[in-house]
């Protein structure tokens, strides 16, 4: 059994439909639905069962999961990176990681989890995601230190050596329409233009950046799916890697192909951020993918232009929206 947490969320239930064109079936879904819409996401799915995150925990703690486990692929987190409650995130990213990675290691299960490039914060050490960089980076939200903290335990505990672990940059995609501030720029903008035929954009506060010319590396989830694919594939392939296209494009950049796929102009209005957000504002941000590539894996990128293109016209023009 493949057990993937967070598997009604973005990333979670688009490598559940991986999984499913693979052929595979024999999968658990653990999440906290409640009363979001992420029910959604698993309309279309096949999977053996569902259990309620603190459930599937309580097994797991207790050592009382009742079904043999083949791998972990770890997606449920909060991924908020304005989330203020420490506490919170520091048991729900950090703890609760940190159980199920031990508990399939005693076991000799397949885990793998989701790190961020939150973790980089302001980007001033770069994004290398050599064992010595993670070791000095300082991330600059709460959000982003719950994630370096099971990495630096990973490196700590040499867990390098039986884990894999992947940065994940700007992701964008399908099944991502629950996650509300969270959802993407090109989610957003769709919506933006759908209703004023214009999408808004924060000013730069930095000189070396034109308005919108703020950059990040923005990878689509579809190909994202196909790297954690090809690591569940590889067990020998171990570590924590950064998962972007490795090129960074510009706002400006990203909204042109949204309208472009509407065919559209493009019409851009450029805002004040708000102040609180300003000190925690990355401007640059670009996935060094040479690790991973070096450890084997074929991990081949969309242009932006084609895989927004892809998004809009495949996805967020139908009626029937979900991966």
């Amino acid at each position: 059994m493949i057990v993937v947490t967070g598997g009604a969320g973005f990333i979670g239930s688009v490598f559940v439909a991986k999984l499913n064109a693979e052929g595979i079936g024999d999968i658990v879904v653990v999440d906290d639905l409640a009363t979001s819409e992420k029910w959604k996401n698993l309309v279309k799915r096949r999977y053996v069962d569902y259990i309620h995150k603190g459930v599937f925990l309580g097994m797991v703690d207790a050592d009382q999961v009742p079904f043999p486990v083949e791998a972990i692929v770890h997606m449920g987190a909060c991924s908020s990176t304005t989330e203020r409650d420490a506490d919170y995130l520091m048991e729900n990213n950090f703890h609760c990681t940190c159980l199920l990675a031990e508990w399939a290691l005693q076991r000799g299960i397949r885990f793998i989890y989701a790190s961020s490039a939150a973790t980089y914060g302001d980007g001033a050490q770069g994004f290398s995601d050599a064992d010595e960089t993670i070791l000095g980076l300082r991330p600059i939200n709460m959000y982003g230190y719950s994630k370096q903290l099971f990495d630096l335990k990973v490196l700590r505990e040499e867990m390098t050596k039986r884990v894999a672990g992947v940065k994940f940059f700007n992701v964008f995609g399908p099944n991502e329409y629950h996650k509300g501030d969270m959802t993407s720029v090109i989610f957003k903008a769709f919506h933006q233009i759908r209703e004023t035929g214009r999408v808004r954009l924060f000013k730069s506060y930095r000189p070396e950046y034109p308005d919108g010319g703020q950059m990040r590396d923005f990878v689509y989830v579809k190909d994202c799916v196909e790297v954690l694919w090809w690591l569940l594939n590889h067990k020998e392939v171990n570590g924590i890697f950064n998962l972007g296209t490795g090129k960074a494009r510009t706002w400006n950049d990203l909204i042109r192909a949204v309208f472009a796929a509407l065919n559209l102009p493009p019409a851009i209005d450029y805002i004040e951020m708000p102040e609180a957000i300003r000190g925690q504002y990355q401007y640059f941000t670009e996935a060094k993918m040479e690790k991973l590539r070096a450890a084997g894996c074929p991990a081949a990128f969309g242009l932006l232009e084609e895989t927004v293109a892809d998004y809009v016209k495949t996805h967020l023009l139908e009626t029937d929206p979900y991966l």
